[in-house]
């Protein structure tokens, strides 16, 4: 079993972190600037407050906590004021209306959004000035906004690695090519690309862990949709083979390791559709693949791709071969075949 420092990548990472050493805080900016249009959000109150984090992914309604309930109250969460709790609200005196926000205010939560785009209370103003808690509107309903919010902040919260490797999806299949410096990762890659696979990332791969457990791969930003190719320069792929030549984001599933032909890994692997690229905690079926003169790697990726999609429809070549060598083993010296 391998790590994700993977063949030759001595020191690419500087060490191994586990998937919840790495689950992180999001500032209510950010929450703000990445779900503006998915969530339909915009600022009300407490713009000076926007540098607040937000520490839990999870969506909070505060209905209870508004008749005096506290406790449990998750207060590192977004809390969202749909029509129920604004009727309530508004259903109370001015006075008890203004105690029960104001309790809510001082519990340091990260921020407050208004849904339906309903007219603010004018409690709520003041209040998210006086406590720095930022007020966000949004146009949705309050169960659509809730499902929307959910996504973007999972997203932000996901723990995330970055690998230096090149990612291509293959027939629905995520292959991240990694290997030392010089061993071909890009051009094998446009090779795939230019004959019907498409481009996650080049050269660097974020990697998230999603709240369903899958690894999913994208590109940094500052190198999206472009690659590298020696003696070619910086390429702009949707440019050259179309958008149909690039992905947003793909699911890991396997890892193509290219390295020399007397590599320690190869080795070492023995079989190599038993060995695992380690990734968070969780293991990525991955193919060791010898670099020499004359060999056509993309094809030979492209058929470890196919033969993993096989893999998870119950199809492994290796076993099926294995077991039909021990039958005919098993039978009768004399029998004919």
């Amino acid at each position: 079993m391998t790590d994700y420092f993977g063949c030759g990548a001595e020191g690419r990472l500087g060490g191994v972190m586990k998937a919840e050493d790495m689950r992180r805080s999001v500032s209510v900016s950010t929450f703000l600037e990445t779900g503006r249009d998915i969530c339909r959000m915009d600022i009300a109150a407490g713009k000076q407050a926007l540098d607040r984090r937000i520490r839990e992914a999870a969506i909070h309604r505060p209905g209870l906590a508004l008749t005096g309930f506290y406790n449990y109250f998750p207060q590192d969460r977004v809390q969202v004021i749909g029509l129920a709790e604004d009727r309530y609200l508004a259903s109370l005196s001015g006075e008890q209306r203004r105690e029960r926000l104001q309790r809510l205010f001082r519990r340091k939560i990260p921020c407050v959004v208004v849904a339906r785009n309903r007219r603010l209370i004018p409690e709520i103003p003041p209040l998210a000035e006086a406590h720095k808690v930022p007020v966000l509107k949004t146009r949705m309903i309050t169960k659509h906004f809730i499902n929307a919010a959910t996504i973007v902040m999972e997203n932000l919260m996901a723990p995330r690695l970055k690998v230096q490797g090149t990612m291509v999806e293959i027939m629905g299949i995520g292959v991240l090519i990694e290997g030392k410096p010089g061993m071909g990762k890009s051009e094998t890659a446009l090779e795939l690309i230019r004959n019907g696979s498409a481009l996650v990332s080049d050269d660097l791969t974020e990697f998230r862990l999603d709240s369903s457990g899958a690894i999913v791969g994208a590109p940094v930003n500052v190198t999206r949709y472009h690659m590298e190719i020696k003696g070619l320069g910086i390429i702009h792929v949707p440019s050259l083979f179309g958008v149909a030549a690039i992905r947003e984001a793909k699911r890991l599933d396997l890892v193509a390791s290219l390295c020399r032909p007397d590599s320690k890994e190869i080795a070492e692997s023995g079989d190599s559709s038993s060995d695992v690229f380690r990734l968070f905690d969780r293991d990525i079926p991955r193919v060791h693949i010898p670099v020499a003169p004359g060999r056509n790697l993309a094809n030979i990726i492209r058929t470890a791709a196919l033969d993993q999609k096989l893999r998870r429809l119950g199809h492994d070549a290796a076993k099926e071969l294995d077991e039909r060598l021990i039958s005919i083993m098993s039978r009768e010296p004399y029998a004919s075949e």
